[in-house]
C-alpha cells in the first residue's frame, strides 16, 4: 500500500498494533524522547539503558548522522529525490523537512510496516507546496513492492538517495545482502545511499548486553563489523563509498548536534532515566560513548 494505505479501517490498524511486545521503532522512539510508544516498549529501552547507561547516545548521534548527511547530499550535491526504508516514528526533522528545508521541491517516499507508524504517517505527507511526500506501508523484505510503489513518487531516471537508517542489524545476512543488492540495482546512475549499522566492534562487552535485553524480546539483533558494513556498498558493482568512508557515526562529517530542549533542573530531576534523554546535550559525545557506523555511497 502506498498513500493510500491512510486511510486504512482506525479498529483495522489498531488490531495489528501488538502491545504485548516491544517494537523496533517504538523503542527507537522511546529513546528519541517520543510519545509514541507503549510500556512495553519503555520496558524494553531501560533494560538497554540499563546495560549500557550511555547508549542513548548512539540513537541520538544515529539520529544526527541522518541529519547532516540528507543535509550534505542535498545542500551539497544536489540530491531532490530520497527513498527512506525503515522510516520509523515521526519525530523531529524527518528526512523531507531537512531535505526540502535546503531544496523546496525535493521528492520523499518513507517505507515501514509498523501500523503504529502507519497510524501516525500523516506527519510525514506535511511537504511543501513545492516537493512531494508519500508513504508505503510494506515489508523491508520485500523490495519489489518497495520499488513498484516509489515509482509512482520518484523519478527513476533521476538520482535518488536510499536511506537504510538504523534499519539493516535486525536483518539477517541471508536476506539483508540480496534485499540490498535488489534495491540499489534499481537506482540509477549517481545515487546514493545513507547506511548505519549496530556495531559490537568497538566496546564488545556493554554491547552484547544490549544485545541480550533485545533478543530475550523476540528482536533479531546482528551486529556487523566495518569490513562487514562495507561489504553492502562493496559487493554491489559499480558502488564505491564516499569519504571518510565507514565510519562511528559521530566522526561522520562531524558537526555541532541541535542543542536539546530547555527544563529547569529540579524539574529534570524528578523524571525517570528514560524521560531525561530528550533533554541531555548529546555534544559531549566521546568515542568511548559510540557504538554504530555511519557511511554514504555513489552509484556511478
Amino acid at each position: 500500500m502506498s498513500g493510500d494505505a491512510l486511510s486504512q479501517d482506525p479498529a483495522e490498524m489498531a488490531r495489528r498494533i501488538d502491545t504485548t511486545k516491544a517494537h523496533s521503532a517504538r523503542v527507537y522512539d522511546v529513546f528519541l524522547g517520543g510519545k509514541d510508544n507503549y510500556p512495553v516498549d519503555r520496558a524494553a529501552a531501560a533494560a538497554a539503558l540499563a546495560a549500557n547507561p550511555r547508549g542513548y547516545l548512539d540513537v541520538r548521534h544515529n539520529r544526527d548522522f541522518m541529519r547532516r548527511a540528507v543535509s550534505r547530499l542535498a545542500g551539497r550535491d544536489g540530491i531532490r529525490q530520497f527513498l527512506d526504508v525503515g522510516t520509523g516514528l515521526p519525530t523531529a526533522e524527518n528526512v523531507h523537512q531537512i531535505a526540502q528545508r535546503i531544496l523546496p521541491e525535493t521528492r520523499v517516499v518513507y517505507v515501514d510496516n509498523d501500523p503504529v507508524v502507519l497510524a501516525h504517517a500523516r506527519a510525514l505527507l506535511t511537504s511543501g507546496p513545492e516537493g512531494r511526500t508519500a508513504y508505503i506501508d510494506a515489508d523491508f523484505k520485500d523490495p519489489a513492492q518497495i520499488l513498484e510503489q516509489a515509482a509512482k513518487t520518484l523519478d527513476f531516471d533521476q538520482p535518488i538517495a536510499l536511506c537504510l537508517v538504523a534499519i539493516l542489524h535486525f536483518v539477517e545476512d541471508e536476506q539483508a545482502h540480496p534485499i540490498v543488492r535488489e534495491l540499489v540495482e534499481a537506482l540509477p546512475a549517481g545515487s546514493r545511499i545513507i547506511l548505519s549499522h549496530l556495531t559490537d566492534e568497538m566496546h564488545p562487552e556493554p554491547m552484547r548486553a544490549v544485545q541480550r535485553t533485545y533478543t530475550e524480546r523476540g528482536f533479531t539483533f546482528v551486529f556487523r563489523s566495518k569490513p562487514e558494513v562495507e561489504r553492502f556498498f562493496t559487493e554491489v558493482p559499480g558502488v564505491r563509498l564516499d569519504e571518510p568512508g565507514v565510519v562511528p557515526v559521530h566522526r561522520w562529517h562531524p558537526g555541532p548536534a541541535p542543542v536539546p530542549p530547555a527544563i529547569e533542573p529540579e524539574d529534570f530531576e524528578a523524571l525517570d532515566d528514560i524521560e531525561k534523554i530528550r533533554y541531555r546535550d548529546i555534544n559531549d559525545v566521546t568515542d568511548a560513548d559510540i557504538n554504530v557506523y555511519g557511511a554514504t555511497g555513489t552509484k556511478v
